[in-house]
């Protein structure tokens, strides 16, 4: 078996010991994180290497940010942005090459407020995600695709959809992106396991302390292409990680996949 999460910290520095907590009481063996808001220089590599992960890092400075570790091995780049607008200068996706498996990172725009430029912007790395994605499925190689999308993609996914009616992340144009990209041929891994489970991967900060519950959001996913879509055994949500001191305001989701066979030709280690 193996196991991939993906965890948007929210400033990987400052949030470091939920992190290293987190990965010391966890098996998981790739681990994609979001929103770094670091410089490349000063991403905590070695913090991270002696929590046993080797690791890839996309870095910008006080804002986005992504990365990709894996235990007790070094992730093997393939790429660091998505195509198809060379003037983009956010870091906003990592890919890398792991155990067989494609694996790409992303941080998907919020896009507040919207209407507005920030959500045009949104929408355009949306459509570079579905064009990129369509590739990865001709391909036919063995991939996931995680992180922030900054999207909820059904009622379902909300504790109180209503509350977020005038945001990005509800708005009709990103539900349909997304599920454009399902339709394509990705599949949703949490709901696949969980099909009519509420399941919510972030919750709003509190003025009090803690957190709002009835603020719950699921927007971090894991689609999987394909190749692993009879592999997948688990899926799940880390929500009390979310109440740990100084959390971030998403909880780490992952998926668990069986490699135990060749997958699509490209994946033949046995694993487990």
């Amino acid at each position: 078996m193996i196991r991939i999460a993906t965890f948007n910290l929210n400033g990987v520095n400052g949030r470091l010991p939920v992190l290293i907590r987190w990965l010391g009481q966890n098996d998981h063996d790739i681990v994609c994180l979001q929103e770094l808001k670091t410089s490349d220089d000063k991403f905590p590599a070695e913090a991270i290497r002696n929590a046993g992960y080797g690791a890839i890092w996309h870095g910008q400075k006080s804002y986005n940010g992504v990365a990709i570790l894996a235990r007790g091995r070094e992730p093997v780049e393939r790429r660091r942005g998505l195509p198809g607008d060379p003037d983009d200068t956010h870091s906003r996706y990592i890919e890398a090459e792991v155990d067989g498996i494609v694996v790409g990172c992303l941080y998907l725009p919020n896009g507040n407020p919207a209407p507005g430029p920030k959500f045009d912007y949104k929408l355009r790395w949306f459509d570079r995600l579905i064009s990129y994605g369509k590739l990865l499925l001709r391909e036919g190689v063995a991939s996931v695709l995680c992180g922030d999308y900054n999207v909820v993609p059904t009622p379902i996914d909300a504790v109180v959809p209503r509350r977020w009616l005038g945001d990005a992340v509800y708005f009709p144009e990103s539900r349909q992106a997304y599920a454009e990209m399902l339709g394509n041929g990705w599949i949703d891994a949490v709901r696949r396991i969980h099909p009519e489970k509420g399941i919510y991967t972030y919750w709003n900060f509190s003025y009090q302390g803690g957190y709002d519950r009835s603020s719950g959001l699921r927007m971090d996913h894991l689609l999987v292409s394909p190749p692993l879509s009879n592999r997948l055994r688990d899926a799940g949500v880390e929500a009390d990680v979310r109440g740990w001191e100084k959390p971030s305001d998403h909880a780490p989701a992952w998926i668990e996949l069986d490699l135990s066979a060749q997958v699509a030709g490209h994946v033949n280690r046995e694993t487990g």
